[in-house]
């Protein structure tokens, strides 16, 4: 009988941080570029499925939630203050347009930024993706 643990780590280059967090924002593996990252909608996978990254180990907390809504309002502000400035919707409607583009845009950058996010923390060895910080329990990717 097969046994259904996780798969044997595989040896495997390490990407740059610019590489990891692209791979990541595509839902990707950071490490292996297998797909998918996350398994939900915001929830990664426990470890990828081909190099078997333990990707249960980042800590993304709100960090993603604030550099989606950061570029949601970048991109947002200069279009409202554009029309807004020129009267040729009435106020309701810009509001309207408003509050639908910031909440659409921003669940859209929202998994794009964790993906980032969880890839670069991998690549800089941040929380306990760093092997020297694991503890005896923990085995090793």
């Amino acid at each position: 009988m097969p046994d259904s643990a996780a798969p044997a780590p595989v040896a495997i280059d390490e990407p740059g941080a610019l590489l990891a967090a692209l791979r990541g924002m595509r839902n990707h593996c950071p490490r292996c570029d297998h797909k998918p990252l996350f398994a939900r909608y915001l929830k990664p996978t426990p470890r990828c499925a081909c190099c078997g990254q333990d990707w249960t180990l980042h800590q993304a907390d709100d960090f993603p939630a604030y550099i989606a809504i950061f570029i949601s309002g970048h991109i947002l502000a200069p279009v409202l203050i554009a029309v807004g400035s020129r009267e040729l919707l009435p106020m309701g409607v810009l509001a309207l347009i408003a509050v639908l583009g910031a909440l659409l845009l921003t669940i859209a950058l929202l998994q794009p930024a964790k993906g980032a996010v969880i890839a670069l923390q991998y690549h800089w060895r941040m929380h306990g993706f760093d092997p020297a910080e694991r503890g005896p329990d923990r085995t090793p990717d």
